[in-house]
């Protein structure tokens, strides 16, 4: 029973973590792209990619916070 739990915890841990770095990761993109939205000459297609990978970030992140909350009708 011990060992059960040693190991939800580890991965309660490891699912934090990762979503500890994934809002790091989208934070440091969200002013990447507002740095370079004021560059005139900025290369629309990297900036498209940039917003890609944030979107896919945030899908990310809320996927893994659903995941945290404990199910209500457990």
């Amino acid at each position: 029973m011990i060992e059960i739990e040693d190991n939800v915890d580890r991965e309660l841990f490891r699912n934090i973590e990762k979503l500890r770095q994934l809002r790091i990761e989208h934070r440091d993109l969200d002013q990447v792209i507002e740095r370079l939205s004021m560059d005139i000459h900025v290369d629309e297609l990297q900036l498209k990619r940039l917003k890609k990978r944030k979107l896919g970030l945030k899908d990310q992140i809320t996927r893994l916070e659903s995941e945290l909350i404990p199910d209500l009708n457990a």
